[in-house]
């Protein structure tokens, strides 16, 4: 008869045991930092106890679900790791959410308790009407800190198993419904453990992260090989970008490792008198979450000539990197996201899950100890996304000599007209080169004829002067196939993005099933 083997207390190191451990070997550190206050490691170990206890206190226990809709702020983390002390499932909430959206993640994930800002109040409120399984409520810049000095200060009894799930974090449903990524201790923290080996993290690294709110992956993971390593993490508010705010905090803090998506980069380089700015103890600036121009990259290579300048590439359900393109390689392989990182396998397959030829286009799949244990309660999503032994993607790429690889297009937004592949990034590259556009997407439109067609929706560089269909179309002509040119055109004033800054092409195929600018059909 087989006997189940317990969860050895002495085994385990979640995220909160490596807050213990630096609380007791550097308690006086810098854990975190924001705005112009901090937390020691004591400091936040000890916050971190209390709010456990408090939640505890509230009924919450081992595996129960607490959702997290809050602004960037040393709250959000302490809500974080005390649910992870707890043994609880931490699901971080998108706060630019409305009340029905914030509802079907409470109701979705099957939240028993809710740490919810002070601004987000109200929100939290409506979408509570929708999820009444929500029985415990604590506001941050409410009773927030109350619950935190009745609670008990003694740590926890609470053995937690790192192959558990720490957090659900609901994708960005670019295509659909947001699905939850269940994300286990050791997904995170082997995420860590490979993100120190790969980059060469320090202990004394300051690690600046205003370039994803913390409800998102990129602002979750950038956090932990700091709190590995005994480092700094150094929040930024919530809020419209600040390239200015952004350098002085840069500068006052004396940050050495920092991550913005391209967007953030392009204005923060832009700002006259940078040069003249004390930035030599930043050794490391990565960008990623949306692609970046050559121009750029070049930009940054020269306006920070003491960093190296890394691309990072993966997804939620990976923890989220996957791939990295090193500093060395910025230029020489520009365009590409690099290999794939330490404890990272990957394939590139065609539909039957076949190797496809050096050189060729194929869907990039996984093996790796970071990679999710699932999707939430959805069984079905979570089958189809395993099959055949690796997580697919979903990310449509092709492999160069040398093993870098190049991204081509999302699988689900590659468009089929005619029988003829056409892979949106290749048309939204040369459209993009265009000098009176901004912005472009392209998607895919019902045809009778073709049964799909290209439609580009482009923003103009210059709204008082926008491009004309037979501009654009001359344009494309010169340098596609002509099956690739797009049959119609919308000029718009921006491309919607969710908060990691991707195209919602869902909502552009809603908006633009037909075009403003029809250019010459394609034939």
């Amino acid at each position: 008869m087989s006997v189940p083997i317990p969860t050895l207390q002495g085994r385990g190191m979640t995220m909160s045991d490596q807050l213990a451990r630096w609380s007791r070997t550097t308690p006086d550190a810098a854990a975190l930092r924001f705005d112009v206050s901090g937390r020691s490691y004591a400091e936040l170990d000890a916050r971190v106890t209390r709010l456990a206890r408090a939640l505890a206190d509230r009924g919450v226990g081992v595996g129960d679900r607490i959702a997290v809709l809050a602004l960037n702020g040393m709250e959000t983390w302490e809500a974080y790791l005390a649910g992870v002390r707890l043994g609880a499932i931490v699901v971080p909430v998108n706060f630019r959410l409305v009340a029905d959206e914030v509802a079907y993640v409470l109701q979705d994930s099957g939240a028993v308790a809710l740490v919810v800002d002070t601004p987000l109040a109200e929100v939290a409120r409506k979408a509570r009407e929708q999820a009444p399984d929500v029985a415990s409520v604590l506001v941050i810049g409410g009773d927030f800190e109350e619950a935190l000095e009745s609670a008990g200060s003694e740590p926890l009894d609470v053995v937690v198993d790192e192959d558990q799930p720490a957090f659900i974090m609901y994708t960005s449903g670019t295509t659909g419904r947001p699905k939850g990524a269940v994300l286990t201790h050791r997904n995170l923290l082997m995420h860590a453990f490979s993100q120190v080996t790969h980059l060469g993290w320090k202990p004394d690294d300051r690690v600046g992260a205003p370039g994803a709110p913390l409800f998102h992956i990129a602002g979750l993971a950038g956090g932990l090989p700091p709190l590995l390593l005994g480092g700094t993490n150094v929040i930024m508010k919530s809020g419209g970008f600040d390239p200015v705010e952004t350098l002085d905090m840069i500068e006052r803090e004396k940050i050495s490792s920092i991550f913005l998506v391209p967007a953030m980069w392009a204005a923060v380089v832009a700002v006259p008198g940078i040069g003249d700015r004390d930035l030599s103890h930043l050794r490391r600036i990565s960008w990623g979450a949306a692609p970046a121009s050559t121009t750029l990259l070049r930009t940054l290579i020269d306006t920070f000539p003491q960093a190296e300048v890394v691309t990072a590439f993966g997804q939620t359900e990976c923890s989220p990197v996957t791939c990295l393109l090193r500093g060395e390689d910025s230029i020489r392989k520009i365009g590409s996201v690099g290999t794939p990182m330490l404890n990272v396998e990957v394939r590139v397959v065609d539909e039957a899950m076949d190797d496809v030829p050096q050189g060729e286009v194929g869907e990039i799949v996984y093996r790796s100890p970071m990679v999710m244990k699932e999707y939430w309660c959805k069984p079905d999503e979570t089958s189809i996304a395993f099959e055949g032994g690796w997580f697919h993607s979903g990310d449509l790429v092709r492999q160069d000599e040398e093993g870098y690889l190049y991204v081509v297009d999302r699988k689900k937004d590659m468009i089929i007209t005619g029988g003829e592949n056409v892979y949106c990034a290749e048309v939204e590259n040369v459209l993009a080169a265009h000098p009176k556009v901004g912005e472009v997407a392209l998607i895919g439109v019902p045809d009778s004829r073709y049964g799909e067609a290209p439609h580009a929706v482009i923003a103009p560089r210059d709204p008082a002067d926008p491009p004309t269909a037979e501009e654009l179309a001359a344009w494309c002509r010169e340098k596609l196939a002509r099956y690739k040119n797009p049959r119609e055109y919308s000029i718009v004033t921006a491309l919607p993005r969710n908060p990691s800054g991707k195209v919602l092409k869902t909502q552009l195929r809603q908006e633009h099933s037909a075009g403003s600018l029809v250019a010459s059909p394609v034939v």
